[in-house]
């Protein structure tokens, strides 16, 4: 029974470090997650550093907050193929990084979270093509600037001097698929009957 109660205690006291690693990856204040959450800043800093014990009444918010399951709150045990549980790198400039494809030379796609930074523009062989998740996102290309919501993509050849961030001090979440040869998205099907009724 003691060996029961200590992996429960273990799996209790890995939760807030988890949730400050998980705002912190987002670029996410206390103030920024009470207001979504509906928590207030002292529970989710008690949360964080132990003090308060999480419940499932706290959890579910939070999960809500940073688009993840229970499971990843909780750190359930992996299951199934390991391969499909990735791992976040962090960049240099310090974005989270997770590859979703690891081939060789071919067509490379990440998730990306990208937080508030200061524009710098950069140019390079390729061809990219971005998809927006969730949050705005600030597109310098050339002398345009775009900004683009959930659901919105752009495509451009990265020779072009460009810069991708944030549009509003607020974390933003989004696919990046590149073509280190120039390879683009083939548009194989755009059925106008798609996803309607």
């Amino acid at each position: 029974m003691r060996s029961v109660e200590t992996h429960v205690t273990r799996i209790l006291d890995a939760i807030g470090p988890r949730l400050r690693r998980l705002r912190t990856e987002r670029a996410l204040t206390l103030t920024a997650v009470a207001e979504q959450s509906a928590l207030s800043v002292s529970t989710l800093s008690r949360l964080e550093t132990g003090r308060r014990q999480p419940t499932l009444d706290l959890l579910i918010p939070l999960a809500r907050v940073f688009q993840v399951s229970l499971d990843v709150l909780v750190g359930a045990p992996e299951t199934g193929d390991p391969r499909v549980h990735l791992e976040p790198r962090r960049s240099a400039r310090g974005s989270v990084i997770v590859p979703l494809t690891e081939y060789p030379g071919g067509v490379r796609v990440f998730k990306q979270v990208l937080g508030p930074r200061e524009p710098r523009m950069t140019t390079h062989a390729g061809h990219a093509w971005l998809y927006v998740l969730a949050g705005r996102l600030r597109l310098l290309l050339g002398d345009e600037e775009h900004v683009l919501s959930p659901g919105e993509t752009a495509q451009f050849d990265p020779m072009t001097p460009h810069w991708f961030g944030p549009a509003d001090g607020v974390a933003v979440e989004l696919l990046h698929l590149f073509g280190p040869r120039g390879e683009r998205p083939i548009v194989r099907l755009d059925h106008p009957g798609v996803g309607g009724g």
